[in-house]
């Protein structure tokens, strides 16, 4: 992919999201698609009870079209299987949330699906896409990054893929929590892929959607950075988590993904210590996970923890890089 080509996918897909969000927001809001603030959060989101939700909508959509658009200015020339693939998880865990966003918003239950529902249709779409690799001969191995390690995993390539793209959705899921911070880590982290598909990955197809999700997010972000004027919702979140995973594996870079989505594994992390601590001890590690929420409760600003998320971000994801491409 030149790099005319991979500045006019951005171009495209910044532009759909920054044309589509002012005619989809008001429609959000007269359909009455309000985020409803769950009573345990923070005291300080109330004040954003009502604002839209459902907005991964655009993002879905302005990636989806923006890589067929593309999908014949790629090496390939048109659309391989990898591009369907990705298409796939990404429309197919968007479904998934925004089922989850349209029973919480519409049904007024906060909780949206059950766990044991999601997680269903998680390892669905995962075995799916499992199977569908399977029958184009995808090799089974992980290589480790820095080094000549290569592993067979064999039939534990599947349980590999089920445990990325549930356990990256889900991680994604947990960081959509305040203005902007989703949206710019994982355009951070999307971009990181971005350019280790377009060094090590020859067909352009994963380049291009990885750029795809790159411009949306930033269209997104004119009007997701603080004050929200939309949320994405898990229709945004679990698309995406799922897509990043879904990248990492066709692009072989699976052990990475741990490296560049840093963030994410953080915020989940926090999430697991401060269950099992709870649970075994009675006391809480953090004031309130995710991580993102336990800096707000003491004292900083939204804007002070996203810029910070924000930046830690892009040492992960430039670390990321650095150990594929400078290291391996």
């Amino acid at each position: 992919m030149s790099i005319t080509v991979a500045v006019i996918t951005l171009a495209i897909a910044f532009l759909i999201t920054v044309l589509l969000s002012p005619l989809i927001i008001p429609f959000l809001r007269r359909l009455k698609f309000g985020q409803s603030i769950r009573e345990e959060g923070p005291q300080s989101h109330m004040k954003k009870t009502g604002t839209p939700t459902m907005g991964g909508v655009m993002i879905v959509f302005s990636i989806t079209a923006t890589s067929l658009i593309m999908a014949g200015k790629t090496a390939g020339g048109g659309i391989g299987y990898e591009l369907w693939l990705l298409l796939f998880v990404l429309v197919g865990y968007g479904l998934l949330g925004f089922l989850d966003d349209f029973i919480k918003v519409v049904m007024k239950r906060n909780l949206g699906l059950t766990s044991l529902q999601k997680l269903l249709g998680q390892v669905f779409i995962a075995l799916v896409f499992y199977f569908i690799l399977q029958s184009q001969g995808f090799p089974t191995t992980i290589h480790i990054p820095g080094t000549d390690i290569q592993w067979e995993l064999g039939w534990g390539y599947a349980l590999l893929i089920i445990f990325m793209l549930v356990g990256a959705s889900n991680a994604v899921n947990l960081t959509d929590g305040l203005d902007g911070l989703l949206a710019g880590t994982a355009a951070i982290a999307f971009g990181a892929f971005a350019i280790l598909a377009w060094y090590g990955f020859p067909s352009g197809e994963v380049t291009a959607f990885s750029l795809a999700v790159v411009g949306s997010l930033l269209g997104f972000l004119v009007f997701n950075a603080h004050p929200a004027k939309v949320f994405m919702g898990d229709t945004g979140s679990l698309a995406l988590g799922g897509a990043i995973a879904a990248i990492a594996i066709l692009a072989k870079l699976e052990v990475i993904l741990i490296i560049i989505g840093g963030v994410f594994v953080i915020e989940t992390l926090s999430v697991i210590i401060q269950v099992i601590s709870f649970k075994t001890t009675g006391k809480r590690v953090f004031k309130m996970s995710p991580l993102h929420h336990h800096y707000e409760l003491n004292g900083w600003s939204e804007w002070r923890v996203v810029t910070t998320f924000w930046l830690i971000g892009l040492i992960f994801a430039v670390l990321g890089v650095y150990i594929e491409v400078g290291i391996g």
